[in-house]
């Protein structure tokens, strides 16, 4: 067996906040949306390969069983993301508060933490050139 995608799906109260963190500041593409009533209850974006998906507590508790449901609430994701430019993200999270500032971590990634309008925990990040001999 191969795995061939995974994606994250985070869960959210709601999801109008996170739309102009992935689609304005990211460049991302909502690709799926599902609506309940005025709001939405899934959404997916894309960008290029990399695909996250936001689904609403309510929307968990309406489908999932009851064991997926009830631990649907426990707390925030933490996703990783390593990108080609770190100046651009940089610069498009510029007036986002950083919960870890700009630094290069002692495995060779240059990167900072966000936290967003969800309170999920993201960390974008890139690697440091190794200097050549």
């Amino acid at each position: 067996m191969n795995v061939k995608k995974i994606t994250p799906v985070l869960l959210v109260n709601e999801i109008e906040p996170v739309l102009p963190f992935w689609i304005d500041r990211l460049g991302f593409t909502k690709t799926i949306e599902v609506p309940d009533g005025s709001k939405l209850a899934f959404v997916a974006f894309q960008k290029g390969s990399t695909e996250v998906m936001y689904q609403t507590y309510a929307s968990v508790e309406q489908d999932a069983p009851p064991v997926m449901a009830g631990a649907a609430r426990k707390g925030p994701t933490y996703l990783y993301l390593e990108v080609d430019n770190l100046d651009a993200v940089l610069a498009a999270m510029k007036d986002v508060c950083k919960v870890i500032s700009e630094r290069t971590a002692f495995y060779g990634m240059r990167e900072f933490a966000v936290q967003d309008p969800a309170g999920h925990f993201i960390t974008f990040a890139q690697p440091v050139a190794t200097p050549k001999q």
